[in-house]
């Protein structure tokens, strides 16, 4: 008997791993290497569309940061996002295009902001940082592109709201 429980906890462990690296279910993604070095966080996952897929060449990477958020009140204003979306990973110099705005994300809430980076070679990129939160945990996502800012955060959000990275999102943020 227990050889027997023994295997039914194998297979469901694998199960569990091949489902948390599982790619998404829209079509032209694919999962690329997490390309930041390492920091105080752990690495996340990172996702490429071609522009032949997506009309433009755009990556996401998002990855929680669990106890890093204010319990009462979530992610409370553009600040918090301005301080904790990763964008420093990308560029160091980033300018918000406009104030952000709230947004909700399978059952977490928090906020979207739009920001003009200028990369290391001294071109110019749009990104989209998008923070939600879960208790006193934080989903960060940051997207980048050679769009348009409405253009990254329409991809972007078609994207973190399809089924398995919704499905992921949450069983990142419960530990799992």
């Amino acid at each position: 008997m227990p050889l027997i429980a023994f295997a039914v906890s194998i297979g469901m462990l694998s199960g569990v791993a091949g489902y948390q690296h599982a790619p998404p279910d829209l079509e032209g993604w694919r999962e690329i290497a997490w390309p930041f070095a390492r920091d105080g966080w752990p690495a996340g996952r990172a996702f490429r569309c071609s522009s032949q897929a997506c009309g433009e060449q755009i990556e996401i990477y998002l990855r929680p940061k669990i106890g890093f958020c204010n319990c009462d009140s979530g992610v409370a204003d553009d600040d918090e996002v301005d301080r904790v979306a990763d964008l420093d990973l990308i560029g160091e110099r980033f300018v918000p295009v406009e104030p952000g705005h709230p947004i909700q994300l399978a059952d977490m809430r928090g906020r979207i902001r739009a920001y003009e980076l200028t990369m290391g070679d001294r071109s110019r990129r749009v990104a989209v940082g998008v923070v939600v939160s879960r208790r006193c945990d934080l989903l960060v996502a940051v997207a980048q592109g050679n769009g348009t800012a409405s253009g990254v955060q329409r991809l972007a959000l078609e994207f973190l709201g399809s089924g398995d990275v919704s499905r992921w999102m949450l069983a990142a943020m419960s530990g799992q």
